[in-house]
């Protein structure tokens, strides 16, 4: 069986780090390993517009910066497939099929729903759409008969419901669709990294976010601001380093080679977390070590950056011949699909066949 990673974001604004210690760090590393024989990277703008349906220039808006933010970040569009979700209308279809395999009561225990239907304030005015959100994502991963789905802790319910859907519809219709498996990333500091004011979820639309896209001087001054231990208040107090975001960030970034470059005075992470324990550092010194280690890895994306922003029309292009191959793929999943459904009334010549003895 082919090895076949599937993999995407929704396009309601720029992309930040926590997506990039996520999943697009280690997309690039899967894509650079060789281990696998096609790799899709979906911009999801059907799925953002079920809670954005009344503001469809958002979506339109903020493709082009998540193709940049990929392209950025080292996708290659000679080695992955970065596709638009709606300009592959097979994706609908199957969603359509498979919600006959759900009812309304499964998508509503669904943790990752429930969350996101609570932080948006939905209460009994859920879209359609947004509920049976898990059911597309089913229908992605499938269309592309996908093996390998890496994604970040929150995303776990949903893989489940998609392996739930493939078993299903396996059982009821015969062996048709691949069953996914999820990969998360393997620090475990990236596997929700928090927001600048210390709140467990980096959110746009709470305000505390590093995207990939800020300048220098705004990862700085969003670096030197970040939430630390309340109760650290002098250089020789203390301090706590399990639930400082200063320290998580460094667990998700920071390398042994770092502390060489910015600050000798330690070899290692786990030096400089027994001296802020004990006393006698301060936050500055160490916010200041964390802009530089943070510096140095986006650095290389902002460059990137720089010449795509310079070449729109190759960006739209990429996204194009995408697009086409993800729909070639997709087609010919549904085609299964639909045969093993036993929908397929005008390819099944054994069906028109019968039909005419029966009336002869």
């Amino acid at each position: 069986m082919s090895k076949i990673i599937l993999t995407g974001d929704r396009p309601t604004g720029r992309l930040h780090i926590g997506h990039y210690v996520g999943s697009l760090k280690r997309r690039v590393e899967l894509q650079n390993s060789g281990e696998y024989d096609k790799i899709y990277i979906m911009i999801a703008d059907a799925q953002a517009l079920t809670d954005n349906y009344d503001n469809p220039d958002k979506i339109r808006e903020n493709i082009v910066e998540v193709a940049l933010d990929y392209l950025s970040c080292g996708i290659d569009p000679e080695k992955s497939v970065i596709f638009i979700q709606s300009m592959v209308p097979e994706l609908t279809e199957l969603t359509f099929y498979y919600m006959n395999l759900v009812t309304e009561a499964r998508l509503h225990r669904n943790p990752t729903i429930k969350s996101e239907i609570e932080m948006r304030g939905f209460g009994g005015t859920i879209p359609a759409g947004f509920l049976c959100y898990p059911i597309s994502q089913a229908s992605d991963i499938t269309a592309f008969k996908a093996t390998t789905v890496p994604v970040g802790e929150d995303q776990m319910p949903m893989l489940e419901q998609a392996r739930e859907i493939v078993n299903k519809f396996n059982t009821i219709y015969g062996e048709t669709l691949v069953e996914p498996q999820i990969l998360l990333p393997d620090n475990k500091a990236c596997l929700r990294l928090p927001g600048t004011d210390g709140k467990a979820k980096m959110s746009k639309s709470l305000g505390n976010c590093i995207y990939l896209a800020d300048t220098e001087e705004d990862v700085r001054k969003k670096v030197m601001s970040m939430y630390t231990d309340p109760n650290h208040l002098k250089v020789e107090d203390p301090g706590q380093v399990e639930g400082n975001t200063v320290f998580t960030y460094l667990d998700a970034f920071c390398k042994d080679e770092h502390f060489a470059k910015f600050l000798p005075d330690y070899a290692s992470l786990d030096e400089l977390k027994a001296h802020y324990r004990r006393g006698g550092l301060g936050d500055v010194k160490v916010k200041k070590f964390l802009n530089n280690v943070m510096q140095e890895e986006l650095a290389p994306i902002r460059e990137r950056r720089k010449y795509w922003e310079k070449n729109i029309p190759e960006v739209y292009d990429i996204l194009k011949r995408g697009s086409e191959e993800a729909q070639k793929a997709a087609a010919e999943t549904l085609k299964e699909v639909k045969a093993s459904m036993r929908i397929n009334y005008f390819e099944d010549g054994a069906l028109i066949n019968d039909t005419m003895k029966k009336y002869m």
